[in-house]
């Protein structure tokens, strides 16, 4: 009888089983292999990533423009709110300034109203310069409303304002003066000129009417009703009699 091997006895036994060897790769079944990008897929992925940076760019550009258009719309309309204010404030510090004529001697309000312009002097100025500043507003037909300063002094600006530089105040818009004024009977009336060099006297209110242009259609038309608070001049009588 012969002897149990020690190979015949594992074989016989499982609890002294080997264990299989390994792979001859040296790796495990269940582990994917590796394999780089094709070419195909690199086209299609730079593909789509030039038609998102495309579109991120459109979309960019047309956040700026817009940003830009209403940055322009609101300077625009900014300066028209100062533009108006300001002459809001100097018509409501419009000041009976006489002066005597050097032909006839006589005492005179000066205060030119026409029905397209405006020649007047007030307490108020631009530059916050000292003493009385004489305003000239009227528009050029194709151009805007110009405005002219100068200082007033003792005497008739009138030439002075006619020398002064003019400023455009606000481009494309026309200008229509009405001057309001209380009759005998003592209804307040409008009227489209007022000369305060016969009449001694200022009106009681001024209305503006700013009309756009055809160039500036997409604006509205501005008014301004601006109250005049001196009226008269302590030394000199209005002549009532010609505001019929």
């Amino acid at each position: 009888m012969t002897a149990p091997t020690l190979s015949s006895f594992c074989e016989r036994s499982p609890a002294f089983a080997l264990p299989a060897p390994p792979p001859a790769h040296g790796g495990y079944c269940g582990k994917k292999s590796s394999r780089g990008f094709t070419l195909l897929e690199i086209m299609i992925a730079l593909s789509l990533t030039a038609m998102l940076l495309t579109m991120l760019t459109a979309g960019m550009y047309g956040v700026i423009r817009d940003w830009d258009n209403n940055a322009e719309g609101l300077e625009n309309s900014l300066d028209e709110t100062v533009a108006l204010l300001q002459l809001e404030r100097a018509l409501q510090g419009a000041f009976p300034h006489s002066f005597r004529d050097p032909d006839t001697l006589a005492r005179q309000v000066f205060f030119v109203g026409e029905p397209d312009s405006l020649s007047w002097v007030s307490t108020v100025s631009p530059q916050r310069a000292p003493g009385l500043t004489a305003w000239r507003l009227y528009d050029e037909p194709g151009t805007g409303v110009f405005l002219q300063l100068a200082p007033a002094l003792s005497d008739n600006p009138l030439q002075r304002l006619e020398d002064a530089e003019p400023r455009l105040l606000l481009a494309d818009y026309s200008l229509e003066f009405n001057y309001l004024f209380e009759d005998l009977e003592f209804a307040r009336r409008w009227r489209d000129t007022w000369d305060g060099g016969e009449l001694l006297a200022l009106p009681m209110a001024v209305h503006i009417v700013l009309q756009p242009t055809a160039r500036n259609a997409r604006n509205d038309e501005l008014d301004i009703v601006a109250s005049v608070r001196a009226v008269e001049h302590r030394n000199l009588t209005p002549n009532t009699g010609l505001l019929q």
